[in-house]
């Protein structure tokens, strides 16, 4: 029996990989050509009589009723040259990123045949962690002084926040980004519902960043993803015996799904845990569902949390 199981598990693993051959070598093969346009270095470097140029260049980025006078202050601010020195060192060579994208863009019109291919543009702004990266249909505005490394001077976050301002977390900022157009929005105010909507994000970056650890699709340490697989059966119980899922208390939001230091059980183990544990579980669902159900990738990106929760089959182990 032990033989016939390990025979089963062989020829399903086997079947797997030569399925994610299949769609990596056709990944391959679509063509894509990403242009990058620098306007970090346009703006910093642009002689003050120009100006005028580059704004009509790049209206959206200057807002109306702004007088020259905060654009021309801003190119000569000793803080702001300061960034704009410590970026070029970073992305001086532009060329790795531009490479990244260039494959997600290949598994991106894989799987989303209709998408155009952006035109992206890099900026120095304003520290906005929450819009690191912007996907804006044929537009992608990428903010490179938030991915400098998370030990560089210039950051005075929190641990957790500033764990994510590294280079190989622009590609996995930019699918959270492209997602919010391809899933449906959320409908109702639960927990599960919360939690569905994020795993569908990070089932996206299953799909779309193939070679990236579990820990890099979701911001965790190494560490951090180790823990939740360790206590995924503990979490589990305690969201069904607190009876959490379908409910509607928004305080579990910010609990157990938004960035925190830490998700909030009100227990001993909360320092221990990393926060967006609900949006991890989550995660294991839609894994779970698209494992057990043969549905195209569209439809399940449509379906509400309720249905998908129950066709999902989810088991968490022990």
């Amino acid at each position: 029996m032990k033989i016939y199981l390990f025979s089963v598990a062989f020829c399903l693993f086997f079947l797997s990989c030569d399925k994610k051959n299949k769609v990596e070598k056709a990944v391959t093969a679509i063509p894509v050509e990403i242009k990058i346009v620098r306007f970090d270095k346009i703006f910093f470097e642009t002689p003050a009589q120009d100006l005028p140029k580059v704004k009509k260049e790049f209206p959206f980025f200057f807002p109306a009723g702004n007088d020259d006078s905060v654009w021309l202050n801003k190119m000569q601010d000793p803080i702001w040259r300061e960034l704009y020195t410590e970026v070029q060192k970073k992305y001086a060579d532009i060329n790795p990123v531009k490479n990244e994208l260039t494959t997600l863009f290949k598994h991106i019109k894989y799987y989303f045949p209709k998408t155009k291919t952006p035109k992206v543009i890099t900026v120095i702004s304003e520290m906005d962690y929450n819009n690191k990266v912007i996907y804006a249909d044929s537009l992608v505005i990428v903010s490179l002084e938030l991915y400098l490394g998370k030990n560089h001077k210039f950051y005075q976050f929190p641990k957790y926040i500033k764990q994510n301002f590294e280079q190989k977390q622009i590609m996995p900022d930019l699918v959270s980004s492209f997602s919010t157009r391809e899933i449906s929005p959320i409908i109702d105010k639960s927990l599960l519902s919360q939690m569905i909507y994020h795993g569908k994000q990070l089932y996206l970056k299953d799909l779309l960043l193939p070679d990236y650890t579990d820990a890099e699709k979701m911001g965790y340490t190494e560490d951090q993803i180790k823990w939740c697989q360790e206590n995924e059966g503990y979490m589990w119980r305690y969201f069904l015996e607190k009876e959490m899922l379908y409910s509607d208390d928004q305080k579990l939001i910010p609990r157990f799904v938004n960035p925190a230091p830490f998700s909030k059980f009100y227990l001993e183990i909360d320092n221990e845990s990393p926060g967006q544990v609900g949006a991890w579980v989550g995660w294991q669902m839609v894994r779970s569902f698209m494992k057990n159900n043969d549905i195209p990738l569209s439809d399940m990106l449509k379906m509400n949390a309720k249905e998908l929760f129950e066709k999902s089959k989810y088991k968490p182990k022990k």
